[in-house]
């Protein structure tokens, strides 16, 4: 009688056995089915993006805001048209080719003006520069968000440049090899706030810093040509100027029809 219990308990599991293994692949024929039916829906977004890009081509490179959306369309479908310079996007779109240009002719803006800023420089005074460059060479207009973009494309030559924020939307683009601790990040944030200038006292009360702190910070920057000291306000103590900011405002301005278009 035991021996008959045992075999009836050796085939319940033996079937419990089985039918586990039957819902496992169907749970695998399923998960197929699914994947191939991603895979072919994918390769449809992806062929009638094609398809799109090359019927608005002309709007995508001449108008920044087109271009911005159309890579929003991109990214999610995993499609990375700044990738390489090769390729349908390039060869057919010439977006690739715009940002890689892009790229070249920001490395030599922040050449130029490292001497003045220590590498340091706003993206919107970047662009200004850049658009009075191309607007010689009838180049395609571009917007805030495109040399953001370029910028986060030079990373890959590794340490030198970078984007720090500044908040609102507003960011400085980082040239040089060597990273802004967090107190040189919370200065410059400041000066933002103040048009560039600042005094050491000044940052003492608003960061509720120890004057040695303030000090390091200034020093460090000032060594780095980052900061400016102006010594002839004696009397209140020196002021700190940030030529990163407040050489912006003698940088020119883009006229309306680029604005509309960034």
């Amino acid at each position: 009688m035991a021996s008959r219990r045992r075999a009836i308990g050796v085939g319940a599991v033996q079937k419990k056995q089985d039918l586990q293994a039957k819902f496992q692949a169907k749970g695998h024929e399923l998960a197929g089915e699914q994947m191939q039916q991603f895979t072919t829906q994918l390769e449809m977004f992806t062929q009638k993006l094609e398809e799109f890009a090359m019927k608005h081509r002309d709007e995508i490179r001449k108008n920044s805001q087109f271009r911005r959306y159309f890579q929003e369309m991109c990214v999610t479908v995993g499609v990375d048209p700044l990738a390489s310079s090769k390729g349908f996007w390039a060869e057919k779109l010439g977006v690739g080719t715009f940002y890689y240009e892009l790229a070249v002719q920001i490395i030599e803006v922040c050449m130029s003006t490292t001497h003045l800023n220590g590498g340091l420089i706003t993206v919107d005074e970047l662009r200004n520069r850049l658009m009075r460059s191309r607007k010689r060479t009838r180049k395609e207009p571009i917007a805030h968000d495109d040399v953001i973009r370029a910028v986060k494309k030079l990373k890959v030559l590794g340490h030198g440049f970078e984007l720090i924020a500044l908040g609102a939307d507003r960011f400085l683009v980082q040239s040089v090899p060597g990273e802004l601790s967090m107190d040189d990040a919370r200065v410059l944030q400041l000066a933002e706030e103040t048009g560039g200038q600042l005094s050491e006292a000044f940052i003492c009360d608003r960061l509720k810093w120890e004057q040695q702190r303030a000090q390091c910070v200034l020093n460090r920057l000032v060594k780095d040509g980052r900061v400016w000291v102006d010594e002839q306000t004696a009397d209140n103590g020196a002021e700190f100027w940030f030529p990163s900011l407040f050489l912006e405002r003698y940088s020119g301005t883009t006229d309306g029809s680029e604005a509309d278009n960034g």
